[in-house]
């Protein structure tokens, strides 16, 4: 079994070109059905039917399971077992025969403009840190950056002249995203003053370095960001996508177009993009006065 899925893996890195984060969660699914075969002892995937998955399915909900995590895990098996059947490794598909459960209806957390500000401010930037993780919080805020984006930007991906970047998304797709001068600003300074001192005579292409001048880390930014939440005084629970979502609202709110997010953030699907709209109430009344002719 383990061979087969080592296999599929492969076929999703060389020739599906799918991003790290994505193998893993695939990855990650597929292990744990693995382990409840093996306790069931099923030890090949010739043997899983229909009824298997269905009972496994039944097991994640009576763990209390979220429902997106069921619905994800279901889109694993689906993508797996139609990889096995195509390489006729399996006879029938089982997945053929197993629905689709609807997700949970779920409205990312989002910062206020006020809490915004507060964790824009909390970083000390008399410190060398604090500056580049001034600029950090400033860029994500400003551009809806993921945070696989952000530590992988480069220099070469900065055109701040023509206050743009192209960062290098999901599928190795490239987008073209405006960035504020407040943003363009703090970057600037963290470029010219910090990073040269960090990177300590060696060199680097990424933007956005450790205090031993290598590439920043996703935990790293977790972990920055989480002190600064607790600085700041905000209650939520906020991480990187966190600032992701409040860009994508709070721009929504202030009139964007729906396709113009779609395209600032990446998605290849507008229905992704259309978990923004849950817009304020007071935005609602302000649309509403505005265009109804008995407003």
């Amino acid at each position: 079994m383990q061979d087969e899925l080592d296999d599929y893996l492969h076929y999703l890195r060389v020739e599906r070109g799918l991003s790290d984060n994505t193998i893993i969660s695939y990855h990650q699914d597929l292990m744990e059905f693995q382990r409840y075969l093996i306790n069931d002892h099923i030890d090949s995937w010739k043997n899983v039917d229909h009824y298997t998955i269905i009972n496994y399915l039944s097991n994640l909900q009576k763990q209390n399971k979220a429902k997106n995590t069921v619905v994800h895990t279901v889109s694993s098996l689906r993508h797996f077992f139609r990889y096995l059947s195509g390489e006729e490794l399996i006879g029938a598909d089982p997945m053929l025969q197993v629905d689709t459960p609807k997700s949970g209806q779920y409205l990312p957390q989002v910062l206020t403009t006020s809490e915004i500000n507060k964790l824009l401010k909390a970083p000390d930037v008399s410190k060398k840190l604090g500056v580049r993780d001034r600029a950090i919080l400033e860029v994500m805020y400003a551009t809806g950056l993921r945070v696989s984006e952000l530590v992988n930007l480069t220099l070469d991906e900065l055109h701040l002249d023509m206050e743009l970047i192209q960062p290098l998304g999901k599928g190795d797709k490239e987008r073209i995203i405006p960035i504020g001068e407040v943003a363009i600003d703090w970057l600037k300074r963290y470029i010219n003053t910090v990073r040269v001192r960090l990177l300590k005579g060696q060199s680097s292409d990424y933007v956005f370095l450790n205090a031993h001048g290598r590439q920043l880390t996703r935990q790293g930014i977790w972990k920055n960001l989480k002190l600064y939440v607790h600085k700041a005084g905000i209650e939520k629970n906020v991480t990187p996508h966190t600032l992701r979502h409040s860009f994508a609202t709070h721009i929504l709110e202030n009139g964007a177009d729906l396709r113009v997010v779609q395209e600032l953030l990446g998605h290849a699907d507008i229905s992704t993009t259309q978990i923004y709209t849950h817009v304020s109430q007071k935005r609602l009344t302000e649309v509403y006065r505005k265009y109804h002719p008995r407003a």
